[in-house]
């Protein structure tokens, strides 16, 4: 079959419009349809301005608000969560796909250096009877030290049985507190209907490889790979020989082409496809149109690198930058950063992208997008630094 030439310009819109950004965020707000169509949204407890997951949700619709997630774990059960490439949030009608991920997760700790220090089957299996009797526990609620030298990601023994069965399946996050997790019996958190669904682990690869090739519209079998991070590469490649895709080649910014694979119905997709909203965004770095750094830059032509594990010195632009989107491109970055308990959204760097021209009415976009998210974070002034 003769491969489907799609231009970047195309390609940009289809990818942003598969992510939830191609429409204005406005509108009735549908947050476990939003979480759904995206496939997971990745946690992360660093909080500038909003925390990532919170901030992701509002770029998609800025009707949302942060007690709307918590709500949808803790008291409707609409979400679980588990690991992708990250700690994530999850459709909780996702849980029968991801049983193979309980497995690998588990033989992966079983192997993994990482959990040195774990206690036994017994000393786990004590940890979870306190769970049963006395309901969600944090690891707040354990008093075990860690034992020898500290290093960087050592843990205390109890939160390694907690992670440990967390990973596997057998504990599952209730709810959180100021982002500190509490964990519970999984038979108490998933509903036992989808506890109880069995699949086979090849119609569990079946069902992820599609899902993300889904959600993505085009990409290379390493993309469909590393869109959940539940399945080996291997594994796509055998799925992928009888999975009905379409080859496509997909223009990126610097002109070259390069081979992909798209849903079957990519021409349907392509023929309702229309141009993205105009509006002004910042988005977050760990946003899923940014996350995958490599596609971004052949996209886009957008390089960009999260520096808050780079020594300060070595940082190209700042701790925490946000990209800034406007229509289908990239048009700068801004590094902000919120104080709640001055009620101030510090604007303290602000980067136009190379060849893009900041009109005063891209500046008044800009400023409107700062208003908008000073007011989700609930802080009243922005202040910009000379």
């Amino acid at each position: 079959m003769t491969p489907l030439r799609i231009p970047n310009r195309q390609a940009r819109c289809l990818w942003l419009a598969s992510q939830g950004l191609g429409d204005a965020p406005t509108g009735p707000l549908d947050l476990a349809a939003i979480i759904h169509d995206l496939g997971f949204v990745q946690l992360d407890s660093i909080q500038i301005v909003a925390r990532a997951h919170h901030h992701i949700l509002w770029s998609r619709n800025q009707n949302y608000r942060e007690p709307m997630l918590d709500r949808l774990m803790a008291r409707d059960r609409g979400i679980f969560e588990h690991f992708t490439h990250d700690a994530s949030v999850i459709p909780m009608q996702f849980l029968p796909m991801w049983n193979r991920q309980f497995d690998r997760m588990r033989a992966y700790m079983d192997r993994a250096g990482w959990f040195k220090g774990l206690p036994d089957a017994t000393g786990r299996a004590e940890i979870k009877a306190r769970i049963a009797a006395e309901g969600a526990l944090s690891t707040q609620a354990f008093d075990t030290k860690i034992e020898g030298d500290r290093q960087m990601w050592s843990r205390p023994p109890h939160k390694l049985a907690l992670d440990y069965m967390w990973y596997g399946g057998e504990l599952a996050t209730c709810h959180r507190v100021n982002f500190t997790k509490f964990y519970d019996l999984s038979e108490r958190v998933f509903p036992e209907e989808l506890r109880q669904k069995r699949l086979s682990d090849a119609e569990q690869i079946d069902w992820l490889c599609h899902a993300a090739l889904d959600r993505m519209s085009f990409g290379s079998l390493g993309d469909v790979q590393r869109f959940w991070d539940a399945v080996a590469r291997d594994e796509v490649r055998d799925w992928a020989d009888a999975a009905g895709l379409v080859p496509v080649e997909i223009e990126a910014a610097d002109g070259t082409w390069s081979g992909a694979v798209a849903p079957a119905d990519i021409e349907a997709r392509l023929a309702r496809l229309g141009a993205p909203t105009t509006r002004l965004r910042i988005l977050n770095p760990f946003d899923p149109v940014i996350r995958d750094r490599n596609r971004l830059a052949r996209l886009f032509g957008f390089e960009y690198r999260v520096e808050m594990f780079v020594p300060a010195a070595k940082r190209i632009w700042g701790y925490y930058v946000f990209p800034i989107l406007e229509g289908d491109r990239f048009v700068g970055r801004i590094e902000i950063k919120a104080d709640r308990r001055s009620s101030v959204l510090n604007v303290l760097n602000f980067w136009p992208e190379p060849g893009v021209q900041w009109s005063a009415a891209r500046h008044r976009k800009l400023e409107a997008e700062l208003l908008r998210l000073a007011r989700f974070v609930g802080v009243k002034q922005i202040h910009r630094r000379d």
